[in-house]
């Protein structure tokens, strides 16, 4: 036979679960948008159609939806470490579950003080506004024996409106960009960060503390980090991580550099003194590293962060 048959999966992609919490007149909203990736004893489908091995990608999502129901969900990663143990010892060709999981949050509405003559309440408790911030995700990867959770976030833009410098750097004939001594440092936070958690047996992560602590460390870092580079800040904004989450042993970035450049106001008779400013969208420069625990070995992929 000339062809063989390569790596292989399959499963139900982008499955939106919301999950409302009803405590009392309290609510609490879990917004998921949940993909399944399933490999194993698969080579038949491919090679003949026989579908003998093959769970429906139907009944993944189907699955989706009960085990919402079934098992609530208290983090992105517990919900996913269910569908993954649950699908690889529930089948006995699947031996490896993929779930990639997208969160987004919402925040609690703050209403008036009068809204109680129009409901009947106090106080609102089951309104919301979406948050804009980020987009939270995870990765969980079972295999039977072993777990790999790797979380993390996109979409999260940051800025610095001073205590950024860019300069000393190599000039060739090409180069026109002036050095700068005060600039704009800005850019949308794509991250991941891999658990060291790999085993039922230890004690797994509080998922949704790590997850506030991880951004709220990588958040101080890029505010209190006076930058020469975003790939300094890239650096401090991980070794924080890594310095303060016994939990994390890795780290990867990418970081698209969000140029604010100085418009010229001198035709009009008027001094720009790094006041008004062009934001650029395209292109950008794209900065990109893995930033490990001393004697780690690197496991996310290095194009992860862009998918």
């Amino acid at each position: 036979m000339p062809t063989i048959l390569g790596q292989n999966q399959y499963g139900k992609a982008e499955n939106r679960v919301v999950k409302i919490t009803r405590d009392g007149a309290t609510h609490h909203i879990k917004d998921l948008n949940v993909s399944v990736a399933l490999s194993g004893d698969m080579d038949e489908v491919h090679l003949s159609g026989s579908n003998a091995n093959v769970l429906p990608t139907d009944t993944t999502k189907n699955t989706v939806y009960a085990f919402a129901k079934e098992h609530g969900i208290e983090s992105a990663e517990q919900f996913g470490i269910h569908l993954a143990r649950h699908f690889v010892t529930s089948q006995e060709p699947i031996k490896t579950a993929r779930i990639r999981i997208e969160e987004y949050t919402w925040e609690r509405i703050a209403t008036s003080d009068a809204n109680s003559r129009f409901i009947g309440a106090d106080e609102v408790k089951h309104s919301f506004v979406r948050q804009g911030q980020e987009t939270r995700v995870t990765q969980i990867t079972y295999d039977g024996s072993s777990w790999e959770v790797v979380s993390g976030l996109k979409d999260l833009v940051v800025m610095n409106s001073t205590n950024s410098e860019f300069w000393g750097y190599v000039k060739d004939k090409y180069t026109t960009l002036p050095e700068a001594y005060d600039r704009i440092l800005a850019t949308q936070v794509s991250a991941r960060w891999r658990f060291n958690w790999t085993d039922d047996e230890e004690k797994m992560p509080n998922w949704e503390k790590s997850y506030e602590q991880v951004k709220k460390h990588m958040l101080q870092a890029f505010a209190e980090t006076y930058s020469l580079s975003l790939q300094q800040t890239l650096y401090q904004m991980g070794s924080r991580i890594i310095e303060n989450r016994s939990e994390i042993d890795e780290v990867r970035f990418s970081l698209p550099n969000k140029h604010h450049f100085l418009v010229d106001l001198e035709p009009f008779g008027l001094k720009n003194d790094n006041e008004v400013y062009f934001a650029a969208d395209r292109p950008y420069g794209l900065i990109e590293a893995t930033i490990l625990r001393d004697g780690c070995e690197p496991k996310i992929p290095v194009d992860l962060t862009n998918l």
